[in-house]
């Protein structure tokens, strides 16, 4: 395996670009609401807002090779769980860099990682994009599925 680890300098720089591109984003669009970083963590919390799911955090931790994206979707469904499952399964057939995930508690996670040599204004665009995108087109069915007493009449 090769040496691929960023410097210090290096590191630092892709952090200023992530930055600068949060700020734009903030600044002209209607989805990325706020993003503040943790220097402890080297991670940004980027508040989003949705249509399907209104509110939901993305963690983007900067490490030394990649930069990993998570978001957190839903708990573990109350009923339902193999359809549920194997709702998420299926859309992972679909995915290119993301996958759904069983976190703590059962509950579903989003995730995806950029090697640090991708990060750009486009990768990023891309990658934010995919997980909104993502998010939109699975929450709302999953909910039916692993929540559905809760939308009967």
């Amino acid at each position: 395996m090769t040496d691929d680890l960023f410097s210090p300098t290096e590191l630092l720089a892709i952090k200023e670009r992530i930055d600068r591109w949060l700020k734009s984003r903030i600044n002209e669009d209607a989805v990325i609401k706020s993003a503040d970083f943790d220097d402890t963590e080297s991670r940004w919390y980027v508040r989003v807002t949705g249509e399907e799911k209104q509110h939901y955090m993305i963690l983007v931790t900067l490490r030394q090779r990649t930069l990993q994206f998570e978001t957190y979707v839903m708990p573990e469904p109350e009923e339902n769980k193999e359809d549920f499952y194997r709702h998420f399964l299926m859309r992972n057939h679909k995915l290119n860099n993301l996958a759904f995930s069983i976190g703590q508690e059962n509950a579903i996670y989003l995730s995806g990682e950029l090697h640090n040599q991708w990060v750009s204004e486009i990768s990023l665009d891309w990658m934010i994009g995919s997980i909104y995108a993502t998010i939109e087109l699975t929450f709302k069915p999953a909910l039916r599925i692993g929540f559905a007493s809760r939308f009967s009449e």
